[in-house]
């Protein structure tokens, strides 16, 4: 993950762990992810979405949007990373 402490986004490529990470729109996805998280307007809350790496369709993980944590957005996208590594459904909140 690039360090921008102003950074309105984030994206990184991660394997999602066992039982993956749940989606909205699909339910559970597994395996190789893309991870955006983005800074609402409101600057308290993020958008998260996810993809397939290489895929074209993004979906939206359940729970966003979710509070942006004291320690911001960078922090927020860190966690949500180890979340995602761990599989077992992960969510945004």
């Amino acid at each position: 993950m690039t360090q921008h402490p102003d950074a309105t986004s984030y994206q990184d490529e991660v394997t999602a762990g066992p039982g993956g990470v749940m989606t909205d729109d699909v339910g559970v996805i597994t395996g190789d992810l893309t991870v955006r998280t983005t800074l609402n307007d409101d600057a308290r809350s993020a958008r998260v979405t996810v993809q397939y790496t290489g895929a074209e369709e993004w979906y939206t993980l359940t729970g966003s949007p979710a509070p942006v944590p004291d320690g911001g957005l960078a922090a927020y996208h860190r966690d949500l990373l180890g979340r995602v590594r761990r599989g077992q459904a992960a969510q945004a909140t």
